[in-house]
């Protein structure tokens, strides 16, 4: 066997074991990239965005738009609206993933889907992460205490009636407590806001 077609055979091999294959997985495995590149000249694999390729009859889940904006934006967390339906607390179905990274990130370049960058400074970045693994990639999403206030935070992006929408449905099917709510609402500085909401529910 050549080298070319045992090059070839292991980024296959690597496509099959990760889902989701990078230049930087094929150069970790001591690949040149120029492999990666003739297997998708030859259709032998899919380009998915700039640099991110997957096989062509990969079964991928409905959640693969998140998997590939996790994969695109290795330091963000799903935010918002993103959080907000795989938590599911809405029945919105965003075309955008919104991910939330500090104020110096760099936004992702504008190929493959489409991503909302949301600026957050502090705890309100650092605290509330969960971790989840979505189509073999592990994703970074805020909990639902934390999601519910980061929509009153960003209502004027979300809009109030998402807030109070998943604020009442939190509440309802008990996946947060007032507590935790306002903990994060102290937080996100937007107590004073969720105050009247919050005790409407505890009445």
């Amino acid at each position: 066997m050549t080298q070319t077609r045992y090059d070839t055979d292991r980024v296959i091999e690597l496509a099959r074991k990760l889902r989701w294959i990078r230049v930087r997985d094929v150069v970790a495995a001591g690949i040149h990239p120029e492999v990666l590149r003739r297997l998708y000249r030859a259709g032998r694999l899919a380009q998915v965005s700039r640099g991110l390729y997957i096989l062509p009859d990969a079964d991928v889940g409905e959640g693969a738009s998140l998997a590939e904006a996790a994969l695109r934006v290795p330091r963000g967390i799903l935010c918002l609206l993103s959080a907000l339906r795989l938590h599911d607390l809405t029945t919105q179905s965003p075309f955008e993933v919104w991910m939330a990274v500090g104020p110096k990130a760099r936004a992702p370049r504008a190929d493959g889907v489409q991503i909302r960058i949301v600026r957050m400074t502090g705890p309100a970045l650092t605290e509330g992460i969960e971790h989840r693994t979505i189509d073999a990639v592990p994703v970074k999403v805020f909990s639902v205490a934390k999601t519910v206030a980061d929509c009153f935070k960003f209502r004027s992006s979300v809009g109030l009636d998402v807030a109070m929408e998943a604020l009442r449905e939190a509440y309802r099917s008990r996946r947060a407590t007032i507590d935790e709510i306002w903990y994060f609402a102290q937080i996100d500085r937007v107590a004073s806001v969720m105050r009247p909401y919050l005790d409407s529910l505890s009445r």
